[in-house]
């Protein structure tokens, strides 16, 4: 048997071990701001492919920061610091900030009225993101998810019409407010290795694309849709056949 100060001081190593990785996870959160200030900085250099790269860098970021804060128990061991509210923080800036600069930059929405356009984004986003159920129990989104640097790729990429895409960026702004459960990719159960194996693939296609740009092939960047027809679909799909959980608490018998 270990003398008790030897077992004091085990544990006190794995306390600061422990403090020390959950830490390190909200900080690999936090990086994400400096993966989007170089998004920015080369919008404001008028190099989108590079632009885009570190968007994508975001968006690894917060694909993998969750797994790793479960994995550390963040809530646990950290319980006064909010790790939602800065994972949302982080979103906002390079979900919806980023991609609204770099439409407004490289002059991708109508000429008349793009205050209008970039607002109804921006605004929009603000109201998904501050909804109570935002990310419901069950793990689904609720309205269109902000992935307006997805968006943003594909109206740059796909060269389509400016009128096209105020059409396009006003639905979704729409969208937002309308309350139909889209998927958690890395979270909502059902399908899941199958949504993040087409993801995975689907990165890679966008990894090829991104080394084309700016001229990128359209018969590639119309195949690379497959991953977002395939998630809306799949959204819609779970939305209509699935009931939400309640929301009623349990009654005492």
């Amino acid at each position: 048997m270990s003398p008790p100060s030897a077992n004091s001081a085990s544990h006190e190593v794995k306390g600061h071990a422990r403090l020390f990785a959950a830490w390190a996870v909200h900080a690999y959160t936090a990086s994400g701001v400096i993966a989007g200030f170089l998004s920015l900085q080369a919008i404001f250099l008028s190099k989108p492919r590079q632009a885009f790269v570190w968007m994508l860098v975001a968006v690894l970021i917060d694909a993998t920061d969750g797994v790793l804060a479960r994995a550390v128990q963040v809530k646990r061991i950290l319980p006064w610091f909010d790790g939602a509210k800065l994972d949302d923080i982080v979103d906002y800036f390079t979900y919806v900030i980023i991609p609204a600069v770099f439409l407004y930059q490289f002059q991708l929405l109508p000429a008349s009225g793009t205050l209008l356009f970039v607002a109804a984004l921006l605004l929009s986003s603000a109201y998904g993101f501050c909804q109570a159920e935002a990310k419901t129990r069950d793990f689904f989104f609720t309205g269109f998810p902000s992935y307006w640097n997805i968006v943003a790729f594909y109206l740059y990429a796909g060269g389509t019409p400016i009128w096209l895409n105020g059409s396009l960026v006003l639905l979704l702004a729409i969208g937002v407010f309308i309350p139909i459960r889209y998927v958690y990719p890395t979270r909502t159960v059902r399908l899941r290795f199958l949504t993040n194996v087409l993801g995975a693939i689907w990165v890679g296609v966008l990894l090829l694309l991104l080394s084309q740009l700016p001229h990128a092939h359209p018969w590639l960047v119309i195949a690379s849709l497959y991953y977002p027809l395939y998630y809306t679909a799949l959204s819609f799909y779970f939305h209509f056949t699935t009931s939400p959980p309640s929301s009623k608490l349990p009654t005492r018998t």
